[in-house]
């Protein structure tokens, strides 16, 4: 009898910005409808219902680039719902509840970490194997996001200080 529960892929990154603190990328973050300000590639992200930053709040994100395209032109679209929020613990975690990629039962918990001067961002998740794709790749796929996400925020910080 096959196994009605497959081992699911467990991931983590990590992008440490050693010139911002905290609560200086925490409201970037905070900012659930916002994630297209800062993710590669990622060209839509609006709300599809209730308030951003409150649990039970969707968003609909499209336009990002994955290994599942094999160089086809297709747009990749998922509908992402806020699960929790603790701004104290400046975290949230969330769930992909559809979408076109292939990510099922994904779940994720994003958190800033004080560190130093500075500050670390993790990205958790947790998601059944997709098809066509190894945990490398998405490993890649998240960490290398998660890199450039804190490279555009560390920039519109020197941008608001001038």
């Amino acid at each position: 009898m096959a196994d009605e529960h497959p081992q699911k892929w467990e991931g983590k990154a990590s992008e440490e910005l050693k010139g911002a603190k905290a609560e200086q990328i925490w409201p970037f973050l905070e900012d659930f409808f916002g994630l297209n300000k800062w993710f590669p590639t990622l060209t839509m992200c609006v709300p599809v219902e209730g308030v951003s930053g409150q649990p039970g709040c969707v968003r609909y994100c499209a336009g990002f680039k994955t290994t599942v395209n094999n160089g086809d032109e297709i747009v990749n679209w998922t509908k992402q719902k806020l699960l929790a929020i603790d701004t104290s613990e400046m975290s949230f975690s969330y769930s992909i509840v559809d979408g076109n990629v292939g990510f099922n039962s994904y779940v994720s918990r994003v958190k800033v970490v004080p560190r130093g001067e500075g500050c670390v961002i993790e990205w958790e998740y947790e998601v059944e194997p997709v098809e066509g794709w190894r945990l490398e790749d998405l490993d890649s796929f998240i960490g290398s996001g998660l890199q450039v996400m804190a490279q555009r925020m560390e920039e519109a910080l020197l941008v608001s200080t001038i």
